[in-house]
Formats: structure tokens, sequence, C-alpha cells
């Protein structure tokens, strides 16, 4: 009989350790009974890194293993393309940047491409040698101008469509897992172990230091839509800048969901929600600045982990929007 009451009590307490852990993994928030997002198929093993577009129907999107794809109707539907690289070479398209019909592609290794004809051609534009990191981020300046940074945070600019560039910062700022522009020209960068992150205000040519706010390792930084700082660590956490100017003022950590997945990206659509995209299709938003979140339905449908947001609301009547996920998944704002 003791042995009875023993062999159940085992079984009542992995039932109890079972039921604790589940709670440590279920999100707790309510699904959306609609969702803006329309999935995609890109029919390709590829990551999605980075999207643009030339006009309001017409734009490409790049990514990892040389994927290049092209759009004529505003991102429903892409084609592939390809671009003249050596065979042997398996580049990752990380950034595209256009304005009209000048564009700019950076890769790795030791990439950066452009074209004035909308893409339909593209021309390979020589580096120096010695130049610190490889190509991160490309921002198209207007005609033959761009901004160009390495993930090792040097800075680059040129006048001449790429012929010369000039360095607009004394020294690199070390190796970085993330690094962004503002729409203003500042730049934020994380260091490769997420232990603290950098920032490079216009004016400025020396990167400035900062700690993180918490033991938790920093996973991505951004620019809010008022220009303030936004930040997602480790363990699920969101912070947000709580003093205009002040990027080392943070307010408290808001953790809306504890599936055991990290944030990667977080974003504000036109409508002014906030969106915050993760691991094993983890795609939550909220309408109240954080104060409530809601789990989006096509998020979970997605098998993948969802690594970039963005939205292009430089047109309020045709604004764009993508969720950019591995392995070819894609998802298109609806509104």
């Amino acid at each position: 009989m003791s042995r009875l009451f023993s062999n159940l009590f085992n079984l009542l307490l992995i039932a109890a350790i079972g039921f604790g852990l589940s709670g440590c993994v279920t999100s707790r928030l309510p699904v959306a009974s609609t969702s803006p997002w329309q999935p995609l198929e890109l029919n390709t093993e590829s990551n999605p890194l980075d999207i643009s577009f030339s006009d309001a129907k017409h734009g490409f999107v790049v990514g990892t293993n040389r994927l290049i794809m092209e759009s004529n109707d505003g991102g429903v539907s892409w084609k592939k393309r390809s671009l003249d690289l050596e065979e042997d070479e398996n580049f990752r398209l990380i950034s595209i940047d256009f304005n009209g019909d000048e564009g700019w592609i950076a890769g790795q290794p030791g990439l950066v491409m452009h074209s004035t004809d909308a893409g339909k051609n593209w021309s390979r534009l020589k580096l120096e040698n010695k130049l610190p990191g490889d190509p991160y981020l490309i921002t198209n300046l207007g005609p033959n101008n761009a901004e160009l940074a390495t993930n090792a945070g040097a800075i680059y600019r040129t006048s001449d469509g790429g012929t010369t560039w000039q360095a607009t910062v004394s020294e690199a700022a070390g190796a970085v897992r993330d690094l962004r522009r503002s729409a203003a020209g500042n730049y934020v960068s994380v260091s490769s172990l997420g232990n603290f992150f950098s920032t490079l205000d216009i004016g400025q040519d020396v990167w400035q230091n900062h700690e993180r706010v918490s033991s938790k390792r920093v996973q991505s930084l951004g620019y809010q839509p008022n220009g303030e700082l936004w930040m997602v660590a480790r363990g699920a956490e969101i912070r947000l800048n709580d003093q205009p100017g002040n990027v080392d003022s943070w307010g408290k950590a808001i953790i809306p969901i504890t599936n055991g997945y990290n944030y990667l990206d977080l974003s504000w659509d036109p409508n002014g929600g906030i969106w915050a995209a993760g691991g094993n299709g983890t795609l939550i938003k909220t309408l109240d600045d954080g104060k409530s979140w809601q789990i989006d339905p096509m998020g979970n449908t997605q098998p993948s982990n969802l690594i970039r947001i963005l939205f292009d609301t430089s047109s309020e009547s045709q604004a764009k929007g993508f969720v950019l996920g591995e392995r070819g998944h894609l998802l298109r704002w609806v509104g």
C-alpha cells in the first residue's frame, strides 16, 4: 500500500512540475481575432534580410545565399533575379536601398553594388582591401550619394556614385551584432556580445559607448518614430527611452510574453501600433504603448524565426510593411 501511495505521489509530483514548466512557456496573451498580415511564399530556403522599393510597385528583396527577388506589384508576388557575381562565392546580400531609380546593395564578403536604372542593371564597385569589417548597411542619400556602414562600425560616404569613399569616423566601433541608422542620420550599434551599445550622432567622429541597462544582454536596438531609442534584450525584455535626448535613461522592462523565445526586432506600424517579432513565429502587437499585448494569429502559422519587421511610411496612401522570416517566409502588411 505504501508503495502505491509512493507511486501516486511521484506521478502527482511529475504532473505538478510539468504544469509549472508549461506555465513558463505559455504566453497567456489573447490572440487577435484578425491579422493585418498576408503570408507569402518565396519558394527559397534562403533568409530574406532587407527590402526596398524604387516606386510604389517595383522593389527588391535580398538575403542569404545570393538571394535577390523582384516585385512589380507592390510586394504581392516575387520573381527570382540574379546578379553578375562570382559563382564560387556565397554572397550574403544584407542591405538594399532605393531612392527613385538609383539603388545600392551591400553584401558580404566585401560587396557593394550600384544601379541607376531601377535595378535592371547592377555594377559592382571596388572597395578598399583594408576596409574595417564587412559592408552591413547602406543608405541612399540622393543622386550619386550614399553612406556605407560596416559590421565593425566604420562609416563611409560617397558623392560620386561609389568611385571614391571617405571615412566619416576616426576609428571603427569594433565588432557589432546589430547596427541601425535613424532617418536623421544618427547611428546605434550593439556589441557582438551584447554587453554594451554605442551611439554615433551627426557631427561626431567617435562612437560613444553606453552600459546596458540590466544584466540581460542586448539583442538589438533601434529608433522609435520620435527619434528616441528602443531596446530588446535577452529574456524577451523590451525597454524604451523615457527621457527625450537621454540615451542612458530607460523605462521599466516590458515583458509581454514568456514563451522561451527572444525577440529579434521591434517596429511601429502606420497606425501607431508596436510590433515585436522573434523565435518560432513569435509576433505580437500593442496598441497602448506596451500596457497590453495580443498575439497575431498569422505569426503563429509561420514555422520560422521572424527576424525583421520593416515599414515604409514615406507614402501615407501606400504604406508598406513586411515581416521577414527564415527559409523564405515573408508576411506582407495589408492593414
